[in-house]
């Protein structure tokens, strides 16, 4: 076998049914393979060289201006599929991806909503005229869970009802970034958002696995579900935010309220607490805190 798309499609089965690799990986996967072959016009893995790779990046970052990130993006992801073609040997070259040199990742602060941008948001969500009290109560939930949990997008998406531990104030996520399992803890005002919306989903006689679920369907609400939900807060409250940016909110609060670093990193399901430590540089009022030990302060 040599067509280079149909080694592809047995590597994005591979990836899904061997590694547990998640939809949005294959996606990229996919998108980065595709637009490889159409911009070399290559259809064998034999055609592949270092030379049309770097010509790929060269054009990549010179005419369409990709960023740092969309740079690693593609690097990584034809990086993964070529080291499985060698290792299935279907090619017998050296990975040409490794002598392709990337550039450096700018270490920027993550953003986040101060405290009363965060109080401020959970107010428009409580008070707008959405047309029934499902639908207030669920999508105030939403919010609450991760300004409260620090969730991303898709772990709160695919939270299951079981997952939902009320009496025993915890959230249990499956399969996070990483393919990961961890609990986080609930405090008592998310415990009380929670059971108002678990109410009214019962009213409703919603009975499908996932805890968020739609209004018109007995099913988990979806992804353009939220992205809608998203943009009418977006509008309402006249704040520039994403759902990542409440995850970031999250980390800098827990910080700023005491939380060690090492209790915010297994919250948060990072790999490395380095990562966690990021979120140490975004907060003043940990920095002022930790000026304040200088030991001349009293001079």
């Amino acid at each position: 076998m040599d067509n280079i798309k149909m080694l592809a499609q047995k590597f994005y089965d591979y990836s899904v049914s061997i590694r547990g690799y998640k939809k949005d990986t294959i996606i990229r996967y996919k998108h980065s393979i595709n637009f490889y072959c159409t911009f070399t016009k290559i259809n064998n893995i034999s055609e592949v060289t270092e030379e049309n790779i770097r010509a790929l990046f060269f054009y990549g970052r010179t005419k369409r201006n990709w960023s740092v990130n969309t740079f690693l993006c593609y690097h990584k992801s034809l990086l993964v599929f070529f080291r499985w073609c060698i290792d299935q040997g279907f090619m017998k070259q050296i990975n040409p991806l490794l002598s392709i040199e990337k550039p450096k990742l700018e270490k920027s602060l993550p953003i986040k909503l101060t405290k009363q941008e965060t109080l401020k948001l959970l107010e428009i969500v409580d008070n707008y005229p959405w047309p029934c009290k499902f639908l207030r109560y669920r999508n105030y939930a939403i919010f609450a869970t991760f300004i409260f949990c620090g969730l991303r997008k898709m772990e709160l998406l695919n939270l299951k009802y079981s997952d939902i531990d009320i009496e025993n104030l915890s959230v249990f996520v499956k399969n996070g970034k990483g393919n990961k399992d961890r609990i986080i803890p609930m405090n008592q005002k998310l415990a009380t958002i929670l059971t108002r919306y678990v109410e009214e989903r019962n009213k409703l006689k919603k009975t499908c696995p996932e805890f968020f679920t739609s209004y018109t369907h007995n099913m988990g609400l979806s992804d353009t579900g939220i992205k809608n939900l998203t943009k009418i807060i977006q509008k309402s409250s006249e704040t520039k935010f994403c759902l990542h940016k409440l995850r970031s909110s999250f980390a800098c609060l827990m910080l700023q309220g005491g939380c060690d670093i090492y209790s915010l990193s297994k919250m948060m399901g990072h790999t490395s607490i380095s990562t966690t430590q990021i979120y140490l540089y975004s907060s003043l009022e940990n920095l002022r805190t930790q000026i304040a030990k200088h030991p001349l302060n009293d001079i």
